[in-house]
């Protein structure tokens, strides 16, 4: 007969000990190899001729096809979300965490919570790389569509300014506003963003490819106060945009975070894309969306370039455009402080260390890119 022994409350201890151990080896050798991964990715990116291009023509369009396309089924933010989540657990373990060592006044419970926070650090940051970081270093769009920029005149960037203003004003009085005066979108614009950026890429193929639907934050607040019309978030391939701002911000930030999606992250290269895929749409409040957009970032450089040409330019605009500048100024007033500089600041920083020198400036760029698209045409 064989006879089973009652194991010991020492014994069991232990062998919680050892599996505890084992996990915590797991976590922190997991941890290790995405983030030795991830910095590895990045600097082939950055010291490899070629890669970051085969990479976002080749694997990038996987993870929009696949994580892109589940997380776009779902009608609300799933980043949005995880972040709140992720900061709870975080809390929520920490909390634990301490309890369990002022109860056993040791720091055994320690080790266990560090090796599951870089275990979340290692795998967000892959995430980043993979879905994010390895585009900063593609060939840029301009580069792709043979659109080179040169130095141009005052008078030249007057002339630009002159044809916004008149495509504006020709736009003005044929889309729908509201008993204030402002734009009323005619349609949704997450499908009207889709729709633009399908139509632009059959000018452009290097914009082909899967669109998931783009989400307003639930907390766009969130957003307003750092001072962001939207935000693409590589940990779940989304496209996300600010619901609260005025509607002729709309359209255009979605065409902008679309087109993150398409491996593009450099701003004054995606806030162009936007400016082609709005006025290339085939509905009116897109297109006045788009040049209404690339007006103030042209006329904001007249403006520092020749003040005089910029007041004879300003007093072209149809009065019917006035109520929309002036709600959007309004809306974003109320959001300056602290926390939109502090924002701006990490934000110029970012920009920087993923290769734009000029940080938060290089949004003006987009200006340099209009003239040497336009220019000509314009000028004939």
């Amino acid at each position: 007969m064989n006879i089973r022994k009652k194991r010991s409350a020492r014994e069991s201890g232990k062998d919680k000990k050892r599996t505890g151990g084992r996990y915590i080896r797991i976590r922190l050798s997991s941890a290790a190899i995405l983030l030795l991964g991830s910095a590895l990715l990045m600097i082939l990116a950055a010291r490899t001729a070629n890669f970051a291009e085969w990479y976002s023509e080749h694997i990038y369009p996987i993870a929009v096809e696949s994580i892109g396309r589940v997380c776009g089924m779902i009608p609300f933010s799933v980043s949005e979300i995880g972040i709140c989540i992720l900061i709870l657990a975080f809390l929520i373990t920490l909390i634990r965490m301490i309890v369990k060592s002022v109860h056993s006044h040791t720091l055994r419970a320690l080790p266990g919570w560090l090796s599951g926070v870089l275990l979340a650090i290692g795998i967000l940051a892959f995430l980043y790389t993979a879905c994010c970081g390895i585009n900063y270093q593609r060939k840029s769009f301009s580069e792709e569509a043979g659109i080179v920029t040169y130095e141009y005149s005052a008078d030249e960037l007057k002339e630009i300014c002159i044809w916004l203003t008149e495509e504006i004003n020709v736009r003005a009085d044929e889309v729908g506003r509201d008993e204030n005066g402002l734009l009323e979108l005619e349609a949704s614009e997450r499908e009207g963003g889709i729709e633009a950026m399908q139509r632009l890429a059959e000018e452009f193929p290097a914009l082909e490819g899967y669109y998931p639907q783009p989400k307003a934050l639930i907390i766009s607040e969130i957003l307003s106060y750092q001072g962001l019309t939207g935000i693409y978030l590589p940990f779940t391939v989304e496209a996300n945009y600010n619901g609260d701002m005025p509607a002729y911000d709309k359209p255009f930030t979605v065409c902008h975070e679309l087109s993150h999606l398409r491996g593009f992250m450099e701003e004054q290269e995606a806030n162009f894309i936007a400016f082609l895929a709005c006025i290339s749409s085939e509905r009116a409040d897109f297109q006045y969306s788009g040049y209404l957009s690339g007006w103030v970032y042209c006329m904001n450089a007249l403006y520092r370039a020749d003040y005089e040409s910029w007041q004879a330019v300003r007093g072209l605009l149809d009065e019917a455009a006035e109520p929309d500048l002036t709600a959007n100024n309004e809306f974003w007033d109320r959001y300056e402080g602290t926390i939109s500089e502090t924002a701006e600041r990490i934000n110029d920083t970012y920009l920087k260390a993923n290769g734009q020198a000029d940080g938060v400036k290089s949004y003006n760029r987009m200006v340099d890119l209009i003239v040497a698209y336009f220019g000509n045409e314009i000028s004939e």
